[in-house]
C-alpha cells in the first residue's frame, strides 16, 4: 500500500498495489479465526482487545488530520461534525470534500470494514465453536448478495454489502484448514505463490477483473502458498522484515502524510518521478516506524499494564480462569 500511494502521488504507476487491501482482509480473517480457536475468548474481551489495538492510534492520526485542516494545511479538505464523528467511530460517511465514502484519514476506510468484521465475528463467538464459521459465512454471503442485487447511495449499506467483505470469510476458511493441518506441501505452495503473483501482474497490466472478485481468490492463493512454505520450513524469519510487519499498522496510518509532503516538495526541487516515488516510500515507512516506536508501542504497553494491575488487584478464581480460556 505504501508503494501504491507513493506512485499515485508522485506520478508513478502501480495501480495493482491497491490489491494490498484485499490481501490484508484475507490475512485478517485468517488471524482472527486462528486466534479465537487457539485461545478462546468472550465477545467482550475480543472487542476490547481489537479496540485497544486499533482505535487509540487511529484517533490520534485522525486528530492530526482534523487539526491540520482547521489550521489551513489541507485547503481542499472540508470538515463537518458528522463526518468527523463518523470517522472516529468507524461509521461509513460520505466525505464533504469529494462525496466519496471516506473518513477524515482516507485510508481509514478499510478500518470501517475491519471493525464491522470484528463486530460480526464477536457475535459469532456466542455460538458453539462448530457453528461459528457457518454463521459467519451465512451473514457475509447474504450481505454480499444484497449488494449484488440492490444498489444504494446510503454509505452504510454500500459499505457493508460490498463483495469485498467475503475476503474476511475466505481468510477464516483458510484458518480452519491451517488448524486442521490441511495446508498443501511446500512445492504446491510455491506454485500457488507464482500463480498469485502472475495473476496480480495480469490484472495490473490489463485492468481485467480489477476488484475483489479477482483479488480475493488471488490473495487466498498467496496466503495458502506462504503458509505451505512456512509449514515446510522453507521460509526464513528475517528480523527487519518481521519488524516491518510489527510496525505495519502505524505505517498504514501515517505513511500518506509523509508521502504528501514528498509529493509537494518533489516538483519544487525538480526531483524526477522515479526518485520522488522512492523517496516517498522511504519517508512513508520511516514516519510509520517512528509512530510505532513513539505511539503504538507505548500505548500498547500501557494497556497491558492496566490489565496486569487489574488482574493483580482482582484475581480471577482458578475455576473461572480455566472455564474462560483466557484472553
Amino acid at each position: 500500500m505504501v508503494v501504491f500511494h507513493a506512485a499515485e502521488r508522485t506520478g508513478g504507476h502501480f495501480a495493482v498495489g491497491a490489491a494490498g487491501v484485499d490481501v490484508f482482509f484475507v490475512i485478517s480473517g485468517f488471524i482472527m479465526w486462528v486466534l479465537s480457536q487457539r485461545k478462546p475468548t468472550t465477545p467482550a474481551r475480543f472487542l476490547r482487545d481489537r479496540l485497544e489495538r486499533i482505535a487509540p492510534v487511529y484517533w490520534i492520526a485522525t486528530g492530526v488530520m482534523v487539526a491540520g485542516a482547521l489550521a489551513g494545511l489541507f485547503p481542499n479538505m472540508k470538515l463537518t461534525l458528522g463526518h468527523v464523528f463518523g470517522s472516529l467511530f468507524f461509521v461509513p460517511h460520505r466525505s464533504p470534500s469529494n462525496g466519496e465514502i471516506w473518513p477524515v484519514l482516507v485510508q481509514g476506510w478499510t478500518l470501517n470494514y475491519e471493525m464491522f468484521f470484528y463486530a460480526v465475528f464477536a457475535g459469532c463467538l456466542l455460538l458453539p465453536s462448530r457453528m461459528r464459521l457457518a454463521a459467519l459465512a451465512s451473514i457475509f454471503i447474504v450481505l454480499a448478495g444484497f449488494g449484488l442485487i440492490w444498489t444504494s447511495s446510503n454509505p452504510v449499506f454500500a459499505t457493508y454489502t460490498d463483495p469485498i467483505i467475503l475476503e474476511f470469510l475466505i481468510g477464516a476458511f483458510i484458518g480452519k484448514l491451517w488448524l486442521e493441518g490441511r495446508i498443501p506441501r511446500p512445492a504446491t505452495g510455491a506454485g500457488l505463490i507464482v500463480v498469485s503473483l502472475l495473476g496480480f501482474a495480469f490484472v495490473g497490466a490489463t485492468y481485467i477483473g480489477f476488484g475483489p472478485l479477482s483479488f480475493g481468490p488471488l490473495a487466498a492463493a498467496l496466503l495458502i502458498g506462504v503458509l505451505a512454505m512456512e509449514k515446510g520450513g522453507a521460509l526464513r524469519h528475517i528480523r527487519p522484515i518481521t519488524y516491518l510487519g510489527d510496525s505495519s499498522y502505524s505505517i498504514y496510518l501515517w505513511h500518506t502524510m509523509a508521502i504528501s509532503v514528498v509529493a509537494k516538495l518533489a516538483p519544487m526541487l525538480s526531483i524526477p518521478a522515479a526518485p520522488a516515488m522512492v523517496l516517498a516510500v522511504v519517508a512513508g515507512v520511516a514516519v510509520g516506524v517512528g509512530a510505532y516506536e513513539m505511539l503504538e508501542k507505548p500505548i500498547g504497553a500501557a494497556f497491558k499494564g492496566f490489565r496486569s494491575s487489574d488482574q493483580t488487584r482482582w484475581p480471577l478464581p482458578r475455576s473461572s480462569g480455566a472455564s474462560s480460556g483466557g484472553a
